[in-house]
């Protein structure tokens, strides 16, 4: 590049830098509600919302780019009222968000309902929007992503939101806690969606590449319907999330894929892999895939607990690819720490506990290899393996225990337990080579040229080494990791 090109460039975002403006809402501000300060925002501003109830403001049309809009001091409670309601042209929801690149963080919505009944908390109409530490409540929609028109090179990111109560009596089994329309790829990550209304799921996404991750998606007392519908196949992975049933759920199947035909770009995969799946109902399936037209359903360390007398798995995948799953009639027989208060981790004496396998797969970027929990409320730790992984979506950890995993950095995570080292390749990288030394520097087992293709997981036996400090280092073409671990 040349230089003038380049300070060009510098002196570009330096003024957008300077041009960018913080607006201010609140009762001791100049602008009282959202709506009177929409109009003059521009590309690259931050709206600061004061925590305060704001009751009753009309819709609010985001249509700049790059927007940062952010309640401070708290959270700030947004209720929907007649005014969007009743509102006959542009009654959409609380926020309609049209511009693009816009992040929404910590703002509860609450109460939106509109002449169509798809009243959302927000409406997204732009591209590649990330929502995040939000709350929706009694909406007729949380949120309605993907506007009217396909947007094929958009990425919605869902982040640390809690759903709630989401759907319309006047139009049942149309309106959702969260429904994303066509775009090309939804990330669903360390949430908590529950207890949708009159027949509505927790999650329904068309997206061509639909990821749902660490979290809870459960239904309590509604009448809800799926707990997550992925309608138009694409690729699809669950991973590392509670899925729970309750007993009052209108459609007794947890998961469906594919089921309003596979118009997403194909292949049409589905992995679900690391999941804690609960039904409370006496009657169910788990995991429903069509007829005909899914390329892959992967199913692997999951607990699927509860009645099944639909089946366990619905439909006919080309290749169904399925182990180390946990399949009991009775949720009591898991042995949960609390089942009927929804405390689905593990206790000692849990049959899931160490009967799962590690498999390394990589797919569109994300690794079938779980690293997070969920974590109440609308949180994430990360996952700590001893030894073999546990089936579901957590791992049994001794209040007692001094064993430790840690994840070196991206590509690498080791685990030490009864005098086994395993070392976990993530991401399949070379390994050029690995040494083991005394906390003194003293070599003591080395492995060269270990190919990640045939080597993904490599332990070596410490029955022969005394308690103490000892210390791993990685090499690879990139460079070099070093850990130092305790032998007990």
């Amino acid at each position: 590049m040349k230089k003038s090109t380049y300070f060009f460039l510098l002196f570009a975002l330096f003024q957008c830098s300077l041009q960018a403006k913080l607006w201010k809402v609140g009762p001791g501000e100049n602008y009282k509600f959202c709506s009177a300060v929409v109009s003059l925002v521009n590309d690259g501003d931050t709206i600061n919302i004061a925590a305060a109830d704001y009751v009753n403001d009309a819709q609010v049309q985001w249509t700049k780019n790059n927007l940062l809009i952010r309640g401070v001091g708290g959270r700030p409670r947004l209720f929907a009222g007649a005014l969007i309601a009743n509102d006959p042209v542009n009654g959409k929801g609380i926020f309609v968000v049209k511009g693009n690149f816009c992040t929404i963080e910590n703002i509860d919505f609450r109460n939106a309902k509109c002449l169509s009944n798809n009243g959302a908390g927000i409406r997204q109409e732009g591209s590649n929007v990330i929502v995040r530490n939000c709350r929706f409540e009694n909406n007729e929609m949380g949120i309605l992503g993907g506007g009217l028109t396909t947007l094929p090179n958009s990425t919605y990111t869902i982040e640390f939101c809690e759903f709630y109560n989401g759907g319309s009596f006047a139009n049942p089994g149309y309106q959702h806690n969260i429904y994303i329309n066509h775009i090309d790829t939804f990330i669903f990550r360390y949430n908590w969606s529950h207890d949708a209304i009159a027949e509505g799921h927790e999650l329904k996404s068309r997206a061509n590449n639909t990821f749902i991750l660490y979290n809870r998606i459960s239904n309590i007392s509604s009448i809800d319907s799926r707990n997550i519908d992925i309608p138009n196949g694409g690729t699809a992975i669950i991973m590392g999330n509670i899925i729970e049933q309750g007993m009052n759920s209108a459609n007794s199947n947890m998961l469906a894929y594919g089921l309003e035909g596979l118009s997403n770009p194909g292949p049409h995969n589905i992995f679900v892999c690391y999941n804690t799946f609960v039904n409370k109902k006496d009657k169910g399936s788990f995991i429903q895939v069509p007829a005909s037209g899914c390329d892959t359903l992967l199913v692997k360390n999951n607990i699927l607990s509860g009645a099944k007398t639909g089946g366990l798995i619905l439909g006919t995948p080309t290749t169904l690819d399925s182990s180390h799953n946990y399949i009991t009639d009775f949720i009591s027989d898991v042995k949960f720490v609390n089942s009927n208060n929804s405390e689905y981790r593990l206790t000692a004496n849990s049959p899931a506990v160490d009967k799962g396998k590690f498999f390394h797969k990589l797919v569109k970027g994300h690794m079938l290899y779980a690293t997070k929990t969920y974590s109440d409320t609308c949180s994430n730790n990360d996952r700590v393996y001893y030894g073999n992984p546990d089936i579901g979506a957590f791992e049994y950890e001794s209040p007692a225990s001094t064993k430790k995993s840690v994840l070196l950095n991206e590509a690498y995570r080791y685990s030490v337990n009864a005098k086994t080292l395993t070392i976990h390749n993530l991401k399949r990288i070379d390994i050029l080579e690995a040494k083991l030394y005394s906390s003194a520097g003293k070599s003591l087992s080395v492995f060269n040229n270990a190919k990640s293709d045939t080597n993904s997981i490599f332990i070596w036996d410490l029955n022969d080494y005394l308690q103490g400090y000892y210390i791993l280092t990685i090499k690879t073409k990139s460079g070099e990791s070093a850990i130092k671990f305790y032998l007990d």
